[in-house]
């Protein structure tokens, strides 16, 4: 099936726009000659800058009433042939069906996370059982035609200034730590993250760079300052920079969050501590990436907050990381 304009809709966050990038370089190995376009948010805007396979990106502010006005002038202007919301959201759908196009694909209502999205859809896709996103994102492209269940990540290198200090101050070999999040719910202890960090330094002979994102630097400075001198706060980045100090990093340590999913696009070996999200559904896609996983035992699945008093990531051990540790640094790389 031929189509000529495709519109990408995925606002945020960080870590589901990386998660859709195979669907968008599913879509151009299909259609190499279409025009694809993606909807996102404009914080977002930078990672999807290093994707060669799309053509446009409009960035949107969704904050003010004249931003969704203007993103919807732009789509309208394009007469795309079909719409596809990745996101599931009543907004998200509003955007699809408002870009005009004749065919708005989505997820079906069980597959939805606002129910009320499914009536701006005029196809949908069951996105498969109990299957992790990026393979929940490749199913909808049957509405189209396309079975694959190859998963890409094209993403273009770029200088990186931020690099280029962390290995004149360190040398070429490194862990990355992340211990931010947005979700607090998400976030495990400054305190074991740095003995994680005298860890790696002491066993696997590897410093550590602790990234930061905004009003996180604090955060990172904590990491290292319980380190015993083997972590070294991050210089500032850029996502592109991200991009580059995760693929010079011989390992990621982090929550569920978008630099995890980013170290895991580009092939970084990786270990995700999780609590209130579902690492099956969330987590990296190497089998031999390891992750530390409380899920199960959580009582606030996808809130941000923790609503318990036993909050389930504190159970979390050291000892329990740094295993995973071997266990990951143990595998051949590919």
């Amino acid at each position: 099936m031929t189509v000529g304009k495709i519109l990408i809709v995925r606002l945020g966050a960080l870590g589901d726009v990386v998660h859709t990038i195979p669907a968008a370089a599913a879509l151009r190995a299909a259609h190499p000659d279409a025009r694809i376009d993606w909807l996102v948010e404009g914080k977002h805007r930078a990672i999807l800058e290093l994707v060669p396979a799309i053509d446009e990106i409009i960035a949107i502010d969704t904050r003010t009433l004249g931003g969704w006005i203007e993103a919807v002038r732009r789509l309208r202007a394009r007469a795309y042939d079909i719409a596809l919301d990745f996101q599931g959201l009543m907004k998200s759908a509003v955007f699809a069906r408002a870009s005009g196009a004749p065919r708005v694909a989505g997820f079906s209502i069980w597959h939805l996370r606002e129910k009320g999205a499914r009536p701006f859809y005029s196809e949908t896709d069951d996105g498969g059982e109990d299957v992790h996103v990026v393979e929940k994102n490749l199913h909808l492209l049957r509405v189209l035609g396309i079975e694959t269940t190859a998963i890409a990540f094209p993403l273009t290198h770029r200088p990186s200034a931020a690099l280029d200090a962390v290995r004149q101050s360190i040398g070429d070999r490194y862990a990355l730590i992340n211990p931010g999040a947005a979700w607090p719910n998400k976030r495990w202890s400054a305190t074991r993250f740095g003995e994680i960090a005298a860890f790696l330094r002491d066993v696997r002979g590897l410093p550590s760079i602790v990234l930061w994102g905004p009003g996180e630097q604090a955060l990172a400075q904590e990491v290292a300052d319980c380190s015993n001198g083997a972590a070294h706060v991050a210089p500032a980045t850029e996502i592109a920079d991200l991009v580059e100090l995760s693929r010079g990093a011989a390992l990621m340590v982090s929550g569920d969050t978008g630099p995890l999913h980013i170290a895991a696009a580009v092939g970084t070996p990786a270990i995700g501590i999780y609590g209130p999200t579902n690492p099956h559904r969330n987590g990296p896609w190497d089998p031999r990436d390891v992750m530390v996983s409380r899920f199960d035992a959580c009582a606030c699945h996808y809130q941000r907050q923790c609503r318990v008093a036993d909050w389930c990531l504190d159970r979390v051990s050291v000892a329990e990381v740094t295993a995973a540790i071997q266990q990951r640094m143990s595998e051949p790389s590919s």
